[in-house]
């Protein structure tokens, strides 16, 4: 899909070079692209909130404000160009929250490449960061408004028409699209959009990084037009300590401050857009390791009326800290789906692993398939030489071809690691597919590591693209009081596979016990073991209970020289923190996973209700485009636990699902490459009749087609197909592709 959006837009910015703006004004055109990029690269792809003009037929491109004469255009195009409308306006409200962000951008753009007698669908694209959430969508026209809202699957009168939705999908897995039906030339549409991603915990700092990148392009040419660029960024850290800011990429004036909390706000009349992506850190965190605990009370609209409470335990910033000695086993998918960049970015993540153990370290690496490569018979030290060795073992043995076979090895794996206390143990598992015995491998694995301990193996997980089940290697990793993560990208595996492997490495305290949890009336928390603590990483544990908790909190655990560590967490309430928000994702993740291995609809219900009540996707609901006459008022929206709802009036439009899915069996048995798991931007079923039509209608400027055109209309009905088919043939081979390219360029 990416390579289908960077193309689109690509076409469009040609098409643009129609557009006449006046004798004082000069003509919209794409930047140089640098050498070493391609369109195929992701050149095109939006790098900030977007809005683009789907063109079907290029006759409607004419600029609004200034008719021009513009050559009379037939036919349509087979997929929509994309044309990026001009920004007027954009602001930012960034809310920063322990690790989480909530980001808000509002702007205004204008159709500025349409007749204004013509109208054309507008699509919007959305760079969510890491490890993000849409919350919603809203947008305004002269006479319409659309917004998105999340209801229940059963919610919706045909349940079809969710799972067969054309709109509404994640490209690269982090870009989001949606199209807004029929808007005329000249409107300008106000848009706001909402979501939340992750921050990053790097050398004691929260860091973050928000998509605000614009290219050229989207700078109107209008003169004396007022171009405001506005951010707003607020920071609650929850701990009660001072928060010392770091560094920023635009220039951020600090307009408040207190105990745990900083706000800072930039404003300015812009020449153009801004040229960086908007980056922030901030550090909250004391020089060694610190923690809290934070309670809250649900709201009158929550579901479940059991008081919250969320913990936190930052690793500090000592230098000295010491890690444990490890004894780690790199299980790795080699069937033939991985073929190409998957496992080209897999061995190269690996490699990197590999030079960052300590020589202290013991290694294995096990390649699996329909059977399995064991690198060596038993775990070796992590020397400069066995690495050599284990590298070039590597280039010649991961070799994609056969099909899936985990349980095996993961068994394999379970009973080579050590028995000792010397060593701590660590799994990763790094797969693609799905298989059938996912429940029996949680169970086994469950059996297998319920007496926990310093010798009871950690089981990190990562999964590659969607056709994996990445709920099971989520409850796999929530087993094994390990970690996981994932890349729907194939592009972005080796940056996630290594960064997962390296903190995930890092273990600085382990067997980690909170004494207040035992002498609650009850409790529910999630995850439900929990992981040890990373020198790179917070830890969060968030639940529900009844009880009452102490003023202060004993959280004990082992160092790494197997000392026994002990620290008090200070009790107290959450102020000005939605918690409940802040760890929705998580704890709905956690409840889904915990869903699909249990197969207990009460916790679907539960997923689907926190879904609801938090605005956070789920598998369990649907997102829905609103789209609402502006001249009549709207019908009685749905509340949010209603499962059916009168949109009288109101025009409804079924979204793709924002879920991961609990991965696709067939498709890891046919060994189909996870790229091919990603929708198509646009979805035809046209007749190569028709797209021949298409083609050929995009010549029209051109003088040999206009005598073919001539001359099909002075002959019979069986000259016309026979000539249509040759077009249709011809199109095929996409020769016409040449002609298209002078028509438009030139």
């Amino acid at each position: 899909m990416a390579s289908e959006f960077s193309k689109a837009v690509q076409l469009g910015l040609k098409l643009s070079k129609r557009i006449y703006y006046g004798k004082d004004n000069t003509t919209v055109s794409a930047p140089p692209l640098p050498a070493s990029m391609t369109t195929e690269t992701g050149t095109y792809l939006p790098t900030a909130v977007m809005v683009y003009a789907e063109i079907n037929e290029p006759a409607v491109v004419d600029n609004p404000d200034v008719p021009s004469y513009q050559p009379y255009v037939h036919g349509r195009f087979e997929k929509p160009a994309l044309i990026p409308l001009q920004m007027h306006g954009v602001s930012m409200d960034v809310d920063c929250y322990l690790d989480t962000a909530f980001v808000t951008v509002s702007g205004a753009w204008r159709v500025h490449c349409v007749a204004p007698s013509r109208s054309c669908y507008c699509r919007v694209a959305v760079p969510i960061g890491e490890q993000g959430s849409l919350l919603g969508v809203e947008i305004e026209s002269s006479s319409k408004l659309y917004s998105t809202q999340l209801i229940t699957l059963e919610a919706t009168e045909d349940a079809d028409k969710v799972s067969s939705s054309k709109d509404g999908c994640l490209i690269k897995g982090q870009i989001y699209t949606l199209k807004v039906p029929r808007v005329y030339g000249g409107t300008v549409l106000s848009l706001k959009v909402s979501w939340s991603q992750k921050l990053l915990y790097q050398d004691g700092q929260f860091c973050l990084n928000v998509p605000f990148t614009f290219p050229s392009y989207v700078i109107p040419m209008v003169k004396k037009l007022s171009k405001k660029e506005k951010i707003i960024v607020n920071v609650n850290s929850g701990a009660g300590t001072e928060v010392l800011y770091q560094s920023a990429s635009h220039p951020l004036e600090r307009i408040r401050q207190g105990e745990g909390k900083v706000g800072f706000s930039y404003e300015r009349e812009a020449s153009r857009w801004s040229i960086n992506d908007f980056s922030f850190s901030y550090d909250v965190s004391s020089s060694d390791i610190v923690g809290g605990l934070l309670l809250q009370s649900p709201s009158l609209h929550d579901y479940d009326q059991r008081e919250m409470f969320f913990f936190y335990l930052y690793p500090g910033k000592r230098i000295s800290k010491k890690v444990f000695r490890k004894e780690v086993v790199f299980l790795v998918d080699i069937s033939a789906s991985m073929r190409g960049k998957p496992l080209e970015n897999v061995k190269a993540a690996l490699l990197a692993a590999l030079l960052k153990l300590n020589p202290v370290d013991t290694f294995n690496i096990i390649a699996f398939s329909e059977s399995s490569l064991l690198f060596s018979s038993s775990s070796l030290l992590a020397t400069k030489e066995v690495i050599e060795k284990a590298s070039e073992w590597i280039r010649m043995n991961f070799v994609a071809q056969g099909g899936t076979n985990m349980s095996a090895s993961l068994e394999q794996a379970i009973n080579m690691v050590s028995k000792t206390g010397d060593l701590l143990p660590v799994i990763f598992l790094i797969t693609d597919g799905a298989v059938e015995d996912e429940k029996d491998i949680c169970d086994a694995m469950k059996s297998r590591l319920m007496k926990g301990g310093l010798t009871s193996p950690r089981i990190c997980t990562f999964g590659i693209g969607s056709y994996c089940n990445h709920y099971f290697l989520q409850m796999l990793a929530q087993i094994g009081r390990g970690h996981y993560d994932s890349a729907f990208d194939v592009d972005s595996v080796n940056l996630r596979m290594e960064r997962l492997i390296s903190s995930a490495s890092s273990i600085i305290l382990a067997d980690i016990t909170i004494d207040a949890l035992k002498h609650l009336d009850s409790i529910e928390f999630y995850p439900f073991h929990i992981p040890d603590m990373l020198s790179g990483c917070p830890l969060f544990i968030s639940g529900r209970y009844c009880g009452k908790f102490p003023y202060n909190v004993e959280v004990a655990g082992t160092l790494a020289d197997l000392r026994n560590f002990v620290v008090n967490a200070k009790v107290q309430k959450a102020k000005d923190i939605p918690v409940d928000r802040v760890f929705a994702r998580r704890q709905i993740d956690a409840l889904t996973a915990n869903a699909w291995f249990s197969g207990s609809k009460q916790l679907e219900e539960k997923a689907t209700k926190l879904s609801l009540h938090t605005g956070f996707p789920s598998e369990y609901t649907s997102m829905i485009l609103i789209e609402t006459d502006k001249s009549k008022s709207p019908s009685k929206s749905m509340t949010i636990l209603e499962k059916t709802a009168d949109f009288k009036g109101q025009k409804i439009t079924f979204l793709r699902s924002l879920g991961s899915g609990f991965g696709n069996i067939q498709a890891t048995a046919e060994n189909r490459p996870p790229e091919l798991a990603e929708p198509k931007l646009y979805e035809t079923s046209d007749m190569i009749f028709k797209a021949a039509a298409n083609y050929c209608g995009k010549m029209m400027d051109c003088c040999c087609c206009m005598c073919l055109i001539q001359s099909c209309s002075r002959v019979n009905d069986q000259c016309a197909v026979v000539l249509a088919q040759l077009c249709a043939a011809i199109a095929c081979f996409e020769c016409i592709d040449v002609c298209c390219e002078i028509c438009v360029c030139d």
